[in-house]
């Protein structure tokens, strides 16, 4: 199985907010869409530094993560991280790495999500078994 990627949507969801509550228009509302490398082997969504400056997603905290080739680095935390995909939608957290690094939907928002990795046809999908809404499981 070759790398997998996916076009997801960013959104910062302090604006959504805003904007359900008339403070910014629709239009205000900072978003953009890029292609992130699918990774079931990261827990979270990672965005690159291009992203956090363009999107501007509050700072929560700093902490200690593993990257793919050992080394122990320090990144930033962001929180109201809306990620959108086909016609799923999930609220999370994010790390923040080094500049243009790429960006990686970790296993915690796929399964937020309930999308899968297509092996066969390499791509990521929403999970056949519950196409029109996401079901999560609660035990």
């Amino acid at each position: 199985m070759g790398l997998i990627y996916a076009e997801v949507e960013l959104i910062n969801a302090e604006d959504l907010g805003d904007a359900r509550k008339k403070r910014i228009s629709d239009g205000e509302v900072r978003r953009m869409t890029v292609t992130m490398l699918v990774d079931s082997g990261a827990y979270m969504l990672c965005i690159n530094e291009k992203a956090q400056q363009q999107l501007q997603f509050p700072i929560i905290e700093k902490r200690s993560a593993e990257l793919a080739n050992g080394h122990i680095v320090e990144l930033d935390i962001v929180t109201a991280v809306e990620l959108r995909f086909k016609n799923r939608r999930c609220l999370v957290d994010a790390l923040v790495l080094p500049g243009e690094c790429e960006m990686l939907l970790g296993a915690i928002p796929m399964e937020n999500m309930d999308v899968l990795i297509n092996p066969l046809k390499e791509e990521l999908i929403v999970n056949p078994a519950h196409p029109y809404q996401a079901q999560m499981k609660v035990k």
